[in-house]
């Protein structure tokens, strides 16, 4: 576990990386899990996976629990790394399987009526491979229980 929890208490990149991944992606398990931000909320949210995008109801629900918990792990640094790839592995999924044919661009693939494009999805994955590495940094939960230990 301590390689899980270790990082530099100093380590400034670290919690930029995770602050703005968990500020990007809290809002949107907020309107998954709550509804907040005019989004449907659990029931809602799962009545479109399971139906509209044909998901099984544990990948749904993992897509739900992980863009809630892991954003706001995130921004407090806290279990970092295992937020960290649940992002990833989310994004991933979500890039190559919703995203991935409609080019690179969010507004070109827009305009031609498909889904938005690769560039937001490189961002999310590149700052959760900052967070996967470095973990929480300074400021983070992390640091605080490797540092008492």
């Amino acid at each position: 576990m301590n390689k899980v929890l270790s990082t530099s208490p100093a380590n400034v990149s670290a919690l930029i990386a995770r602050l703005a991944l968990g500020l990007v992606i809290f809002p949107h398990g907020a309107q998954k899990l709550l509804g907040w931000f005019g989004g449907g909320g659990f029931t809602g949210t799962m009545g479109f996976l399971t139906t509209g995008a044909g998901l099984p109801y544990l990948v749904a629900l993992l897509v739900i629990l992980i863009e809630f918990f892991a954003a706001l792990f995130l921004i407090f640094g806290f279990l970092t790394r295992i937020s960290a790839f649940g992002v990833l592995v989310l994004f991933l999924g979500v890039a190559f399987t919703a995203h991935g044919n409609s080019g690179f661009f969010m507004n070109w693939s827009m305009e031609a009526g498909r889904s938005e494009g690769l560039e937001y999805f490189v961002l999310l994955i590149g700052l959760a491979l900052v967070s996967l590495i470095s973990g929480g940094g300074k400021a983070s939960i992390d640091a605080a229980i490797i540092n008492k230990k």
